[in-house]
């Protein structure tokens, strides 16, 4: 049985190694470059310094998944919105484990203060990832068509929401 804990710095090839995958196979993400293992790291030291989760699913010892939220801009308004990324070891598809990565950081989201969650899903036709975010209770908020050019076509990206705690029915403050 898989275990979500939160990442470490040692779990930084594994991350980068899944997000590579990603990367130069799907559309997922719009990076068309894999980032280094110390571009990664800096990532990873930035969500932690802003007190944000970054979580790890592991595997008979090894990572087959994280997922991570960062604020979901800038600036001070937007401070209780983070958007979510998850990316999964291609031999972790389809087993359940996904949904149980993303709930365990909309869980974790929300004991930081975080009241909105965010998906910016790549691709339209990314089924997984809209179903997994469906699963725990993301609804669509939109699709902006053919807005990153990845594999010589127009990719559209899927806006999806989650309300967390009591979202928008209270204060935050």
């Amino acid at each position: 049985m898989p275990i979500i804990r939160p990442s470490t710095e040692a779990d930084v090839p594994a991350i980068t190694a899944i997000y590579a995958h990603h990367v130069l196979h799907g559309t997922g993400t719009f990076e068309v470059d894999p980032p280094s293992e110390a571009d990664m790291a800096t990532r990873r030291a930035d969500v932690l310094a802003k007190g944000l989760p970054y979580l790890v699913m592991e595997h008979e010892g090894r990572v087959v998944g994280f997922s991570y939220c960062n604020w979901f801009k800038p600036r001070p308004a937007y401070r209780f919105s983070a958007e979510d990324s998850i990316y999964m070891a291609a031999e972790a598809k389809g087993q359940g484990w996904g949904r149980a990565l993303l709930a365990e950081l909309g869980a974790r989201a929300e004991a930081v203060g975080v009241r909105k969650l965010i998906a910016v899903i790549g691709d339209s036709a990314n089924a997984g990832s809209i179903g997994v975010h469906r699963s725990v209770g993301f609804t669509p908020a939109g699709v902006l068509k053919a807005c990153g050019w990845k594999f010589n076509r127009w990719l559209d990206i899927v806006l999806m929401e989650k309300s967390l705690g009591q979202g928008d029915s209270s204060s935050p403050e």
